[in-house]
């Protein structure tokens, strides 16, 4: 690290978990974060404030003016722009020396296969099933650390799913894809503009963790938040041995 650098990060670099060497392997890192709408805004800005070496945006969709009240890596002059390109120039603001790869693309099976497979770790910010498990699959098969998060309305839940151990279950253990789980999107429910803040914040921070090499992750625990009353609960998740997606992993 440079003397700007040791600077910049000097905060991370006095906790002892962290230090100069664990800022240094984030700095080295590669985030890949499919999403840049409400969770992604967050888990963006504290990877690049973080420091992440690399970060690869993945979003087709564009700047809109209901995507304000809570995606707030945006800003107003930028509606109809990529989200994508328009993180960017708010991350770059913010860190010059990050290194943004801004994707502006509906990722399909063989786009993630590639896309994963150069990453360090995998934040999963997207909004529908489909995604979810397609980014999942891939994860598995690479063996790459997944976060996912999700929220709409009051409720939010996180987890991290992480196959190189082989003994935590994946996304598709706990959330099967043959299973009917009723699917419901911001724009159809709405949602509370703070819980895609405060979801999207332990993305990052379970991300920046994996890249450091900190120990306790969220693998093997689903945290699920009641923002009404600010309650959270806890469920203990087990991998599944007939799970299509893990067992041969």
């Amino acid at each position: 690290m440079n003397d700007e650098q040791l600077l910049r990060y000097s905060r991370h670099i006095l906790l002892d978990e962290i230090g100069v060497e664990g800022q240094a392997r984030i700095l080295a890192g590669h985030a890949l974060v499919i999403g840049a709408g409400g969770l992604g805004s967050p888990v963006a800005l504290y990877l690049a404030t973080a420091g992440v070496g690399t970060l690869t945006l993945v979003d087709h969709d564009t700047v809109d003016l209901t995507n304000l009240q809570r995606q707030i890596v945006h800003r107003q002059d930028r509606i109809g722009q990529p989200k994508v390109a328009s993180a960017a120039l708010t991350l770059k603001a913010i860190n010059p020396e990050l290194n943004v790869q801004a994707l502006q693309e509906k990722v399909d099976e063989a786009r993630l296969d590639a896309l994963v497979q150069s990453a360090d770790v995998v934040l999963d910010c997207s909004d529908n099933f489909a995604t979810r498990h397609a980014v999942n699959a891939a994860c598995v098969k690479h063996r790459k650390p997944l976060v996912s998060g999700a929220a709409v309305g009051f409720d939010g839940q996180i987890s991290v799913y992480d196959s190189r151990s082989g003994q935590t279950p994946c996304y598709a253990c706990v959330f099967p894809p043959d299973a009917q789980f009723e699917e419901v999107r911001c724009a159809l429910m709405g949602v509370f503009a703070p819980l895609v803040g405060i979801i999207g914040s332990q993305q990052a921070a379970e991300g920046l963790k994996l890249l450091a090499g900190l120990p306790g992750s969220l693998a093997g625990r689903l945290q699920m938040l009641d923002a009404r009353q600010m309650r959270w609960s806890e469920i203990l998740l087990q991998r599944d041995p007939e799970c299509a997606c893990c067992k041969s992993a």
